[in-house]
């Protein structure tokens, strides 16, 4: 950890010195930047995250506290992270729908939320304008073009739900009993909601 630094700017957060921060980002303690990563101007990154390896967040992202965002994750103007989210290595967020070099589309970036306790695996493609619901879970390589609900679990291309996923992050039976922690869950809509 010796390239590791605290920066006078946010105390209690550490940055490898390859990493750069532009002024105008907020980042809470006990955070880690890891090698080569860039936070741009206008983020907010909450307490105890880790940011991985060769990142780019913001600039205008709020990423909650306790989130674990792997390896080579972009997280484009519009993308906004609950607590304790999960993003696998080389995800990837979009934030407009109809790219074109040529074209300025700054005004079409589209808002992607994530909620608290998401899961989203290697390689998965969250298409922006999308909301993932809490504690939901995106298997690796999965393109997501809808919304999705909370606890679901969603694999394949275009990604569909093919079960539920406890708090816990374990694959629920059709008791919707978690059965690591006990807990119960019921269906609502196109989601889930805790019991017990």
């Amino acid at each position: 950890m010796s390239e590791m630094r605290e920066d006078p700017r946010f105390p209690g957060v550490l940055i490898h010195v390859s990493s750069f921060v532009d002024q105008g980002a907020e980042i809470g303690p006990g955070t880690k930047i890891w090698h080569f990563t860039h936070i741009l101007a206008g983020t907010v990154i909450g307490a105890n995250c880790s940011i991985g390896q060769n990142c780019m967040i913001g600039p205008q992202v709020k990423v909650g506290d306790g989130c674990k965002i792997q390896n080579n994750v972009s997280l484009y103007d519009g993308v906004e992270l609950g607590d304790d989210v999960f993003c696998g290595p080389s995800c990837v967020f979009t934030n407009v729908n109809t790219p074109r070099a040529h074209v300025n589309r700054k005004s079409e970036f589209r808002p992607t939320p994530v909620g608290r306790g998401a899961t989203i695996g290697a390689n998965a493609t969250i298409v922006c304008g999308h909301s993932l619901g809490a504690y939901a879970f995106i298997g690796a390589g999965s393109v997501v073009t809808k919304d999705v609900g909370d606890f679901a679990m969603m694999v394949g291309n275009p990604a569909r739900r093919i079960g539920w996923m406890s708090r816990a992050g374990e694959r629920l039976g059709a008791d919707l009993v978690c059965p690591r922690t006990g807990e119960k869950y019921r269906e609502q809509g196109n989601s889930l909601v805790l019991v017990s």
